[in-house]
Parts: C-alpha cells; sequence; structure tokens
C-alpha cells in the first residue's frame, strides 16, 4: 500500500484551537516588536503572595474534587490503564539478574497496538547493584483529574502528530514513545516504522570513488508546483497531473497541525503537568546522582582502557569552515606562503595574482601573524552580534583569505580547503575514536553549485571513514533577491532540489553527485533567528513562486518547504534503495518560540535549542525531541553556564541525550560557525 500524506481540513480545526494559535503568533509579533537593549535582563513578575494565594486555591479545589463520585471513577479507571501497561515498564531489581548468557534484546521499532498483550523485555545480566527510587501512590497526585485528562489528551495528540512527520519523511521517532502510542484497533495495520537509511562505509580494500554500481535511469520527469517538487512517471502523467504515488505534504494540513501545538503551549493544564513532570525528573536525578555516585565512579574506574580519550565522540554540530582550530589554520597559511609564494592563486579583471601578491595587498607579512592577529575566535565582543559572529570567518578580517583558503569554489578549485579538511580528517583517524559530521554550504544562487561541491569532494579526494557530511542552506534570500541573482524564492528551491531529484531519477548522467550523496547525512538550515519577520505563515501564504519581494521568508516558511522537499526526496531514494537525508536545522538559538514549533513538526533533531531554557514549554524537554549543543559557539548567544542542556540531561529530555561538541582535545580554539 503506498505511504499518503493524511490530510486534514481547515474547517475540522476546532474554532478555540485557531484562536488560541492565532493569539500565540500576535503575542510572539508584539514581542518582536518591543524589544530593544532591556529585554536582555528581564526579571520574573513572581509575586509571592499571588504565588500563595494560587496554591490555596489549587488544594482547596484537588479537595473539593477528591470527594465527587466522578472524580473516583476516574481515578480507576487510571489506575486500570496503568496496570495494562505495566508490562512496558522497567524490570525490577530482581529481573536484571538473569543468566551469564543472557544478552539483551532491543525493544520492537513500532508501536505496540492498544489492547495487545506485551511481554516484558529481556534485560542485560550485568546490570550494577544501585539503589533505586521508587514512587507510590496516587498516579497524577500533584495536579487535578481534570488537569491530568486534559494534559494527557493533549500531550498524545502532539506526539501523534509528530510520530506522523517523522515517519512520513524517514525520521527516527523514540521507540520507546512509539510503544505507548495507541494505534487503533487491535487489528489495526501498524504503522511505517519510516526508519533513515545511510550508506555503509565502504570495506578497507573497496575504492570509496568507485561509480560502478549506478543504477539505471528511471526516465521520470520533475515540476515544481508551489515550491514542492513532484514526480511524473512520464509526459503523459505530467499533462493530466497524476503524480508518481509518493507522499506529497498538504500545507493547509501542515498549518491545522501546526495550530495544535501552537494551542498546547497556551494550555494552563498542560504546561502545569509538564513542569513539574520535569521538575520530579530532576529531583529524580539528583536523588540518584546523592545515592550512586560512588558506585557510578567506581564502575567508571573498573573499565579497562575507558576514559575520555578512548571512548567515541561524534562531533554532529561543526561547519567544515571551523573543522580546524586557529593554530592550525595559521600554520596552513604561513606553509603555503613559504613553500609556493609565486603561485597563482586568483584572478581579478583579467590579471593573475599570486599569493606574495595577496599578502602585499593587504599589507602584512604571514611570518608575523599569531593566533591573536588572525582573530577567528568568538570572544565576548561576539555576544548577541551575529554580524561580528560571521566576521570571524575572515581571517585577519580579510574576505580574500576566506575565499583562497575557506572556499570549495574559487581559482584554485578549492584545494587549500581541501587540504586542510584532509588533515583534519587524518587526525581524526590517527585518534581512532574521534568522528566528525561536517557542514558544508549550498546557497540556492544555481543549479551548479551541488556539481560543483560533489567535483571538489571527488577531485581532491576528500572521503575520510572519519566523516559523513550535512548540508546546510542559509537563510539568505533577501540578499540574492537585492542583488537579482533570484527571480523568487521558488527559484532558490529549485535550485537546491531540483539536482538531487535528477541525481536519483537519473544517476547514469549525474554519477559525481550520485557518489557525494552516498556520504551526505542530512540537512540544516542556518542564520540569525533573532531576524524579525512580521509575516505570519498560513495557507494563505504567498507560494514560493510568488515570493518575489525583497522580504526574507519568516522560519517557519523555510522550514516547511525545505521539509516537504526532503520528504519527497527520501521516498523516491528510498524506493530506489538509495540512502535517505535528516532534517536537522539550526533552532531554538534566538528568536520566536514559534521556531521550536516548526522544528518539532518537521525536524529528526535540532542544534543549539538555547531556548529549552524556558521549562514552561512542553516540548522538547516532555516529548524528548534531540538536541546537540557546542560549548564554542553557543557563547555568542548565552554563557555556557547557563545553557540548558546539562539540567536537560539531568531529566531524560532528550531522547538519544545531550550531544556536545568534544571530537577536539582543543574544542575551545575551535573558530565559530
Amino acid at each position: 500500500m503506498p505511504r499518503q500524506f493524511p490530510k486534514l481540513n481547515i474547517s475540522e480545526v476546532d474554532e478555540q484551537v485557531r484562536l488560541l494559535a492565532e493569539k500565540v503568533f500576535a503575542k510572539v509579533l508584539r514581542e518582536e516588536d518591543s524589544k530593544d537593549a532591556l529585554s536582555l535582563f528581564t526579571v520574573p513578575e513572581d509575586c509571592p503572595i499571588g504565588q500563595k494565594e494560587a496554591k490555596e486555591r489549587e488544594l482547596q479545589k484537588e479537595l473539593e474534587e477528591q470527594k465527587s463520585v466522578a472524580t473516583v471513577k476516574r481515578k480507576t479507571s487510571f489506575k486500570m490503564i496503568r496496570s495494562q501497561s505495566l508490562s512496558l515498564k522497567m524490570p525490577t531489581q530482581q529481573d536484571w539478574k538473569g543468566p551469564p548468557s543472557a544478552s539483551p534484546v532491543m525493544s520492537p521499532l513500532t508501536p505496540v497496538l492498544c489492547g495487545a498483550a506485551s511481554q516484558p523485555l529481556p534485560a542485560p545480566s550485568a546490570m550494577p547493584e544501585y539503589q533505586r527510587v521508587i514512587i507510590s501512590g496516587d498516579y497524577c497526585a500533584g495536579i487535578t483529574v481534570e488537569d491530568y485528562e486534559q494534559a494527557a489528551k493533549s500531550l498524545a495528540k502532539a506526539l501523534l502528530i509528530r510520530e506522523k512527520y517523522a515517519r512520513l519523511a524517514y525520521h527516527r521517532f523514540p521507540r520507546t514513545t512509539a510503544q505507548y502510542l495507541g494505534h487503533g484497533p487491535a487489528n489495526a495495520e501498524l504503522p511505517d516504522e519510516g526508519l533513515p537509511d545511510f550508506c555503509p562505509p565502504p570495506l578497507p580494500q573497496e575504492d570509496p570513488y568507485s561509480l560502478d554500481d549506478v543504477p539505471p535511469n528511471l526516465d521520470y520527469l520533475v515540476c515544481m508546483q508551489e515550491g514542492i517538487l513532484f514526480v511524473y512517471d512520464d509526459k503523459e502523467m505530467l499533462e493530466r497531473q497524476e503524480p508518481h504515488s509518493l507522499p506529497y505534504p498538504d500545507l493547509e494540513t501542515y498549518t491545522v497541525d501546526m495550530s495544535h501545538i501552537l494551542a498546547l503551549i497556551t494550555d494552563g493544564p498542560t504546561k502545569t503537568y509538564c513542569h513539574r513532570r520535569l521538575n520530579f525528573l530532576e529531583s529524580k536525578f539528583n536523588l540518584h546522582e546523592m545515592l550512586n555516585e560512588m558506585a557510578e565512579f567506581k564502575e567508571l574506574k573498573s573499565n579497562p582502557h575507558r576514559d575520555f580519550y578512548n571512548v567515541r565522540k561524534v562531533d554532529t554540530h561543526i561547519h567544515a569552515a571551523a573543522c580546524m582550530n586557529q593554530k592550525h589554520l595559521l600554520r596552513f597559511i604561513q606553509h603555503t606562503y613559504q613553500t609556493e609564494p609565486d603561485r597563482t592563486v586568483a584572478e581579478k579583471r583579467g590579471q593573475k595574482i599570486t599569493l606574495r601578491q595577496v599578502f602585499n595587498n593587504l599589507h602584512m607579512d604571514p611570518y608575523d601573524l599569531t593566533v591573536d592577529s588572525l582573530d577567528v575566535h568568538a570572544d565576548r565582543q561576539t555576544f548577541h552580534r551575529f554580524d561580528k559572529f560571521n566576521s570571524k570567518y575572515n581571517p585577519v578580517g580579510a574576505s580574500e583569505l576566506r575565499d583562497l583558503y575557506l572556499k570549495t569554489e574559487n581559482y584554485l578549485g578549492g584545494e587549500y580547503f581541501a587540504r586542510m579538511v584532509k588533515e583534519v580528517a587524518q587526525e581524526l583517524e590517527e585518534s581512532k575514536y574521534q568522528y566528525s559530521e561536517p557542514r558544508l554550504s549550498i546557497y540556492g544562487r544555481s543549479q551548479e553549485e551541488w556539481q560543483n561541491l560533489a567535483r571538489w569532494f571527488i577531485q581532491h579526494k576528500v572521503y575520510s571513514p572519519h566523516m559523513r557530511w550535512v548540508i546546510q542552506v542559509p537563510r539568505i534570500y533577501d540578499i540574492f533577491r537585492s542583488k537579482k541573482l533570484l527571480p523568487s524564492f521558488g527559484k532558490m528551491l529549485e535550485n537546491i532540489f531540483l539536482p538531487l531529484f535528477k541525481a536519483t531519477i537519473n544517476p547514469q548522467d549525474h554519477r559525481e553527485l550520485h557518489l557525494f550523496l552516498k556520504y551526505v547525512t542530512g540537512f540544516d538550515s542556518v542564520d540569525d533567528e533573532s531576524k524579525h519577520s512580521d509575516h505570519m505563515f498560513s495557507d494563505k501564504s504567498p507560494s514560493p513562486n510568488d515570493w518575489t519581494s525583497k522580504q526574507n521568508p519568516p522560519y517557519s516558511y523555510y522550514l516547511y518547504y525545505m521539509y516537504a522537499n526532503i520528504m519527497v526526496l527520501n521516498n523516491l531514494r528510498r524506493e530506489r534503495g538509495l540512502s535517505t537525508f535528516l532534517f536537522r536545522p539550526h533552532c531554538g538559538e534566538a528568536g520566536s518560540i514559534t521556531h521550536l514549533v516548526s522544528a518539532f513538526l518537521t525536524a529528526d533533531n535540532i542544534s543549539h535549542g538555547l531556548l529549552l531554557k524556558k521549562q514552561q514549554q512542553p516540548f522538547p524537554g516532555i516529548f524528548q525531541e534531540p538536541a546537540a549543543g557546542i560549548p564554542a559557539q553557543g557563547a555568542a548567544r548565552l554563557p555556557l553556564y547557563r545553557r540548558p542542556h546539562a539540567v536537560s540531561l539531568h531529566k531524560g529530555s532528550t531522547h538519544g541525550g545531550i550531544r556536545h561538541r568534544c571530537a577536539s582535545v582543543e574544542a575551545e580554539h575551535v573558530r565559530p560557525v
């Protein structure tokens, strides 16, 4: 049965939900308009007397409800539901003690059907003797039964919405959460697992640049409509407007789902429950740490050949232009000047320029350069200054050196940049335990960018078994439009995604790009999130082809159309047995809370997530949305000690944990984004 995107109609949405969503949008716009320098130093408006009165009213309400017959019935119902799910809980201490030959069994990847009997999962045998905390008593203690019921329904609905978007785009969804979500009657069909596909690394004796296994041409046709690329089997199907059987996202359905999540933000019972739940989890972790800290430390010391330096570390948030530390960059600049000063490295107005002439024009001698004068380190001067932060890409403040040493498209074909990346890759391979996912930029100015990037990758043999690649798309359409490089936002989307569809449909004519895409794991969307947009994204928004103004589209507009095209592309590549891509945008670094709503629907995981310090928001804390953070880069927005990642890890509120950048011992010296 073909995978299809379930569509909703705006008329099916509760009017109250729609109004709440509009109020949240309006509030966000007002807050953005009223921001000033003093907004960095907000003071909580907590009144002790008001808090005491609110607690007394809540306690009085709870006491009255405990006496009612309806409340007793509801509690009994909740206890019955809880007893049915006991088989999915963690085994007790006695259950951990199995035979020595027992091996751990992974939990099923698909959710368990509602009402289906499930067996307790076998557990590993060598569990340490930790003291464990067991909470007994009323299942929904702390809040009223009505509030608990409303919060549970709201959270379950939000999880089902996220699961739908994740599975259709072949993104990951927490398997534990999937087990507890019901999917209709017992005879209902299980949802597709929808896990991503990654190309396995070639064996040591295999050539990573081999093109022997190129699939044949399918002769499909591709046409963009309303900002989304549609695939047609042949010309006749294109004329009849009958696209290939792939799930195509629907804008109206997306806005309906987004309205539900926005309404969830303003729901009082849900916010109260989430706040209490997250505080409970943090307290539980602190209690576990107090009871078992020495036992954990003893177990850690008893593991042979394992410490910080020889455990596997994966850097999932590193930009290729910043993968080397500043000392490495300085040494490379000085080395090239000493060994090849008379090499032609640029051409300006028909005149060839040597490396010596480049530095002479800048009135500097590389021998006199230091790490400080190179000035590529993010310091306190970049705090809340994204313009200064981006200028740190320019060594010595000279864009000429950035174009020469940190670009893939220049007179040398990106040779210097490739050599530095290969040196970093060699260091990773020598350390044995370090891996990384450098980010390369595709701007969407022309369709040739993909071919040039693939050619750079193959020509300079940049492949490394310790590296995979992520493509970042800067949200700078307004700059290209003001320079008349693009007629519309739709053309930018076409330049970004059409070459990928062509390479998937006809790899025979796009061999280099087909090979490069094997080692690409996902897409990222980057830029300054604090930029204000007056436009509220909805189903009434102009289509990308009609977006011809010089104003930049809002954040949620970018994310929806990138996700939509990635979804179609992933399903097409899955049909062909090719690797799929994840969508992992920068999100929650600054700006509106609605950015997190958009990413909650469309992203596999996010980078930064500094706005998660607002604990009253139910996501991604309760929903366990993955997040990656960099100590060096986040300093541009929030000091390390104030970031929410450590607290989120204590609460267990990120699926897969918090990924901090730790791939280099010199992480504090690494250049910014």
